[in-house]
C-alpha cells in the first residue's frame, strides 16, 4: 500500500511540475516581452526632442572626488528623460547638460544634483542658454 501511495504521489508530483514549468516558461516570455516593450518606450521617449535643446552650466561644491562623485552626478543627469549629454569635470567643478527644455529644466537639473546623497553637493552659478 505504501508503494502504491509514493507511486502515486510521484506521479501526481510529475504531472505538477511539468504543468508548472510550462506555465513558468510562458510566464517567462510574457515578462521578457513587456521588459523588451518598455525598453522601447523608454528609448523612444528619451530620443525624441520636443522642445528646444538648452545647455545648462554650473560649478558643483562638495565634491570630492572625480570617480565616486563627478562620475556619479554625471550618470544621474545623464539618465535624466531628455538629456543628452552630460559632463561633470572635477578638476574645474563644473557641469555641462544639453538638453530638451520640453523634458528638463535648469531647476529639474539643479534638484537632481541636490538629492545626490542627501544633499552634499550644492549647485552654484547656474546658466541656462539656448542651442
Amino acid at each position: 500500500m505504501k508503494i502504491v501511495k509514493l507511486g502515486l504521489v510521484a506521479l501526481v508530483g510529475g504531472i505538477f511540475l511539468v504543468g508548472c514549468k510550462g506555465e513558468t516558461k510562458q510566464a517567462d516570455e510574457q515578462a521578457k516581452e513587456q521588459v523588451e516593450a518598455v525598453e522601447q518606450v523608454s528609448t523612444t521617449e528619451s530620443n525624441e526632442v520636443a522642445g528646444a535643446m538648452e545647455q545648462a552650466t554650473f560649478q558643483v561644491e562638495g565634491m570630492t572626488c572625480a570617480l565616486g562623485c563627478a562620475k556619479m552626478i554625471e550618470g544621474k543627469l545623464a539618465g535624466l528623460p531628455g538629456v543628452k549629454e552630460a559632463v561633470v569635470d572635477f578638476d574645474t567643478k563644473t557641469a555641462k547638460v544639453i538638453f530638451d527644455d520640453a523634458k528638463q529644466n535648469g531647476e529639474s537639473i539643479t534638484n537632481t544634483v541636490q538629492k545626490i546623497a542627501n544633499g552634499i553637493y550644492k549647485v552654484e552659478n547656474l546658466e541656462v542658454k539656448n542651442l
